[in-house]
């Protein structure tokens, strides 16, 4: 299989469970802005998205104009967030819980979009 489907298929599996799941307990928005203010779950987090999108981009780093570059831009989103959060926990952690609730939900409806989006690339759901 292709690393570009796999990934697209990863990528809209993740981001559709991630809008079902805060979908059904919105309290969890806020749950995880709370958090970041824990050290240990910050660092783990930092840890977790660095991971994320290093493996992301050393498999995937692909910079042409289609579905593919979605894919890139998230790893290099979680990456960056990644560094960011490990790097300058303090000031990130303030800058993300500038988000509130509802730019958060409404970031998160985009983000079910991207993932239709790439499970139909992925699938050929619907041909274009």
């Amino acid at each position: 299989m292709d690393i570009s489907i796999f990934l697209a298929k990863f990528w809209g599996w993740y981001l559709i469970i991630f809008f079902i799941i805060l979908s059904f307990n919105p309290r969890r928005i806020k749950q995880i802005f709370n958090d970041l203010k824990d050290e240990k779950f910050l660092i783990l987090s930092a840890f977790l998205a660095i991971i994320v999108g290093l493996l992301n981009l050393l498999f995937h780093n692909i910079w042409e104009p289609n579905w593919k570059f979605i894919i890139t831009i998230i790893g290099w989103f979680s990456l960056t967030i990644g560094l960011s959060l490990f790097i300058f926990p303090r000031r990130t952690s303030s800058w993300l819980t500038l988000v509130n609730v509802k730019l958060a939900q409404t970031l998160y409806i985009l983000l079910l979009i991207v993932g239709v989006y790439l499970l139909n690339v992925a699938y050929g759901f619907i041909l274009y």
